[in-house]
């Protein structure tokens, strides 16, 4: 039988590719939009993670989602002041969610509620993202727009205190394969995982939406 954080990569692999290649990420990653662009998709994320990062709060001695919530992972005060660099002064008085940002985070507080083994499928999806894939964002971000290197402007995807990434992952998929739950729960656990990337991908067709490429 194959271990569980291997079984949740391989069941989501459809809706993290289709996620990966929406119109809007590939138009961001192509460098074909401004400034502006990344900073509203920046700006989303910060509602993302204030939802995860407040009901990680409630969860800390959870004996399920309990042991994924780290401290050295945690983003939102580094999106802030992302956010501060890139809006500058009042950004919290401008900012607004879209409609499937709200929609988003709303999922991500309800099943933290009601649902820990859901929080943690919304916490593997985000946060193993964003030490992998979000590297590469990160880097086109500071080549496009001109950011310092792991500076003000990127700071989201910059982990200070994990200092080896690659380790760190290994350690978090061992805690998946250790989740305290029976096999039903653990595909239940996937399919909310394929629904946090459905929700990732709403987001960015929302984001679509705001900056269609001009022909």
């Amino acid at each position: 039988m194959s271990p569980f954080s291997t079984v949740i990569r391989t069941a989501s692999h459809d809706q993290h590719t289709e996620a990966e290649n929406s119109a809007f990420m590939s138009n961001l990653l192509g460098g074909r939009f401004g400034v502006d662009a990344y900073t509203r998709y920046t700006e989303q994320l910060w509602f993302i993670y204030r939802a995860l990062e407040d009901a990680a709060r409630t969860l800390v001695d959870d004996p399920v989602a309990g042991p994924f919530i780290r401290p050295e992972l945690m983003r939102v005060a580094e999106l802030e002041r992302d956010l501060q660099h890139l809006l500058g002064d009042g950004w919290r008085d401008r900012a607004e969610a879209l409609p499937a940002t709200a929609r988003y985070a709303a999922r991500i507080a309800e099943v933290a509620a009601e649902w820990p083994a859901g929080y943690v499928a919304h916490h593997y999806t985000r946060y193993l993202g964003d030490l992998s894939g979000g590297q590469v964002i990160r880097g086109i971000a500071e080549k496009t727009w001109g950011f310092e290197r792991k500076g003000d402007g990127v700071r989201f995807y910059v982990f200070e205190a994990i200092e080896n990434p690659a380790a760190f992952k290994r350690e978090y998929r061992v805690l998946l394969d250790g989740l305290a739950v029976d096999e039903l729960e653990q595909q239940r656990v996937v399919e909310e995982c394929r629904n946090a990337f459905a929700l990732n991908s709403a987001v960015f067709a929302d984001l679509g939406g705001v900056f269609p490429l001009s022909a």
